[in-house]
């Protein structure tokens, strides 16, 4: 393979990875593929797992992008694909860029939905797997304790602050202070 082959960007699925890395870490780069599944084409299409992936030829690339269109001409196994038996088609698949982020909420839009526990802890914004939250998954700003002073026995009305007689208005009626 010469220099003159090599790709510095190479463009799959609509996703630019450098063509510095290597096939199995490149694939990486896309969503919804991982290192097992991009493995598994590695394998399944007889690239060398070596090769940097600016060296695919065009022909790669495209037989690249067929098999993660169409995952099921490869005849993946089944735990392999990121989407068995859905709920809506019952049919498995697997999803890429977009698509994932798109199906994950709505099916979370779904649980929310049917009322299912996992829709109202979802709901809510409380975790769903069951986790613990008595002290972890607190959002928000975080509240500080407040330095006390004097703690006043009971029914004793609190202090006035430092110079607040000096700020008051004068009640009505009362003669003006005189200038000194």
């Amino acid at each position: 393979m010469s220099a003159q082959d090599y790709r510095h960007i190479v463009r799959i699925v609509g996703k630019d990875i450098p063509g510095d890395k290597k096939i199995s870490v490149g694939l990486t780069h896309i969503k919804g593929v991982g290192f097992n599944f991009a493995n598994a084409i590695i394998g399944a299409l007889g690239l060398n797992p070596n090769n940097n992936i600016g060296f695919l030829t065009e022909s790669q690339v495209e037989s690249i992008e067929k098999t993660l269109k169409d995952p099921s001409s490869v005849n993946f196994p089944s735990w392999l694909l990121n989407r068995r038996k859905d709920v809506e088609t019952g049919v498995t698949t697997h999803l890429i860029t977009s698509d994932v982020a798109f199906t994950v909420r709505n099916d979370i839009e779904r649980e929310k939905l049917s009322n299912s526990w996992r829709g109202f802890r979802h709901t809510y914004g409380l975790k769903v797997r069951g986790q613990r939250t008595r002290t972890t998954g607190r959002k928000g700003a975080s509240v500080g304790v407040k330095k006390g002073g004097k703690v006043l026995p009971a029914g004793a009305a609190p202090a006035a602050a430092p110079g607040a007689e000096a700020a008051a208005a004068p009640a009505a009626g009362a003669a003006p202070a005189a200038a000194k």
